[in-house]
């Protein structure tokens, strides 16, 4: 049975693993800005959502998906800003921690040493997950199965044969409306589907 020390020596874990990941440096050279790592987690967390890397905005705010992208994703999750905010209901991992800068087609895509580095450790701490929404294709290339999909499309279409606890969805970007157009399954089908996995992962005995 866990003891009040245990669950104090696990949350001092999870705080200074948080820590360090915040005094992270690791590719300040190649950042266009001073580093800021984004990142949410507590140990009860039920959800885990894996993006790709913060854009401007969530780089100035320091918050997670705190832009239009987010507020598509919170309408396609169901979930209110107060339990999309809360550490002990959803974590957030993007697969780049900092925002990476421009490129000539939008953001460049999330710093390569980032997921190697903290990813594994972070979900270590995360004990109590039972869905991680792989949102984009950074964060189904790293957590699907080599081969399972050539491209996201494919991917989110195959949502049902992702190994269990995974959920692929696109990048709520605004060209995700467009998607969506071509895609009415993902309305239709797939969404009724992502919120049922929500609520069931969040009513879920331990």
């Amino acid at each position: 049975m866990s003891t009040a020390n245990d669950r104090t020596r696990r949350s001092k874990g999870l705080e200074e693993l948080l820590a360090r990941i915040a005094a992270c440096r690791a590719c300040a050279d190649a950042l266009p800005h001073e580093p800021r790592p984004v990142v949410q987690a507590g140990r009860s967390a039920r959800i885990l959502v894996i993006g790709q890397a913060p854009g401007s905005k969530v780089h100035a705010s320091g918050r997670a998906w705190d832009d239009d992208s987010g507020d598509r994703l919170r309408d396609w999750t169901g979930l209110c800003a107060e339990d999309f905010y809360d550490p002990e209901r959803v974590a957030h991992m993007p697969s780049g921690f900092c925002y990476p800068g421009k490129g000539e087609g939008g953001d460049l895509p999330p710093r390569p040493e980032c997921a190697p580095l903290w990813h594994d450790a972070l979900r270590a701490e995360l004990p109590q997950v039972r869905l991680t929404l792989l949102v984009g294709l950074h964060a189904q290339k790293r957590y699907l199965p080599r081969g399972f999909a050539p491209t996201m499309t494919q991917a989110v279409a195959r949502w049902r044969e992702a190994p269990p606890g995974l959920l692929p969805l696109p990048h709520p970007a605004w060209r995700s409306r467009l998607w969506m157009g071509r895609n009415p399954w993902f309305a239709a089908e797939l969404l009724p589907d992502l919120r049922g996995r929500i609520g069931a992962a969040l009513d879920q005995k331990v």
